[in-house]
């Protein structure tokens, strides 16, 4: 649900904006967390005419790679002291249709007198509350420049190591899908030839011959219901990740998968020290910073670590004293946090967590293949085993008592 709202500052700015949120208490409890006083709020109501740009989203997407490309571009021709809504509107006719139509409107806001920060906002879809809050603190010190150049980066970054990830995933997808495609081939149309020989030699088949027969029996007299249940379980798991409760469980499940468990780990500390990071270096307080990088880390638990350390270091006490006590953040990482903390030099420590993370998670895409091969060997040969104990056992049995 997108809520609609006018709010007021700590600074008395008044400042109207949209926000996504499942209720209207957890959005006014997000507004109230970014330190904004609520004048009013109202759900956004939606036209019942299907227009390209507001009513099939599938359409309507923005590519993380076009933020990429206008973050980058962006930042490039304000160095070179080009006005801000003319650069705005040189990217617009550069920029891809939905984008353009945004980034149109964007310049028309800002041209009129809106902020950039607030105009971004309107987009909250496309633009994240950190990517806002980011130009909104450039904007307040001045140091718009220096902001858009830390946004093109890490925009840079997080887009990279999204597509590295993708894409080390893809061969283990595709050799467990084929794994899939050939098993259920096999089950339609050679089993069956096979078991019509052990039928007629009247022998007692195994357990485990019988379960196969039986699953073939199955996959071919009830095709379409195994299609009905796959799409079922695959729709129930998509509805179940998007209640808070199975997103925080799934959230915890990923930290604990083999293999993946510790590239998933290394890839939330990377995004949360360099959020945290160029947050602080844009001037931003430390306990907004870190109320916007609990939002954008993208995992329950994490989430949960940050928030805590909010609320620490809002009594008087340090970010360390809550992360050096958790089993989810390695040693390295509470170290270098505390001697941040205790040399002012946070931001700076911070980011070379961040390049210590992201490098050694580019080793591990770069072996990834390596890693899963044995893993994926031990379920090629399993179910390779499982089919020959079942069928062709028995069809040497046959032929030895001959």
């Amino acid at each position: 649900m997108k809520f609609n709202y006018q709010a007021r500052t700590a600074g008395g700015v008044v400042q109207t904006g949209t926000v996504e949120a499942p209720t209207k208490d957890t959005a006014i409890e997000t507004l109230h967390r970014y330190g904004l006083i609520i004048l009013e709020i109202a759900e956004e109501k939606k036209g019942f005419g299907l227009s390209l740009g507001s009513e099939l989203p599938f359409f309507n997407k923005v590519k993380s790679q076009d933020i990429v490309v206008f973050s980058r571009q962006l930042a490039v021709l304000f160095d070179a002291q080009v006005p801000l809504v003319q650069a705005l509107k040189t990217l617009a006719e550069q920029s891809p249709p939905t984008l353009k139509k945004i980034v149109v409107e964007i310049a028309g806001d800002v041209d009129s007198g809106t902020a950039l920060s607030q105009s971004l906002e309107k987009f909250s879809k496309v633009f994240s509350f950190f990517y806002v809050s980011v130009v909104r603190a450039g904007e307040a010190s001045g140091r718009l420049q220096e902001v858009l150049n830390y946004l093109a980066d890490h925009e840079e970054r997080a887009y990279d190591l999204n597509k590295k990830v993708k894409g080390a995933l893809t061969y283990p997808i595709f050799i467990i899908s084929s794994l899939v495609a050939v098993g259920a081939a096999m089950m339609i149309f050679v089993v069956p030839q096979l078991t019509s020989v052990l039928e007629e030699s009247g022998q007692e088949l195994p357990v485990l011959t019988k379960l196969i027969i039986a699953l073939s029996d199955f996959l071919r007299g009830y095709w379409w219901l195994g299609i009905l249940i796959i799409i079922g379980i695959v729709v129930g798991i998509m509805y179940a990740l998007k209640t808070p409760a199975g997103q925080d469980y799934w959230d915890k499940i990923k930290l604990k998968l083999p293999i993946f468990g510790n590239i998933f780990k290394k890839i939330y500390l990377a995004r949360f020290s360099e959020n945290l990071s160029t947050l602080i270096k844009g001037g931003i307080p430390i306990i907004q910073s870190l109320t916007i990088t609990a939002d954008v880390v993208g995992n329950a638990v994490y989430k949960a670590i940050i928030l805590k350390a909010r609320e620490e270091v809002r009594r008087g006490s340090t970010i360390n004293s809550v992360f050096a006590s958790n089993a989810s953040v390695p040693p390295m990482v509470a170290q270098m946090i505390m001697i941040g903390e205790q040399t002012g030099r946070l931001d700076v420590l911070l980011n070379k967590v961040a390049v210590f993370f992201k490098k050694d998670v580019d080793n591990i895409m770069e072996n990834l293949t390596s890693l899963i091969q044995p893993v994926l060997i031990l379920i090629l040969g399993g179910a390779a085993g499982v089919l020959v104990a079942a069928i062709l056992l028995p069809i040497y049995n046959l032929s030895s008592g001959l």
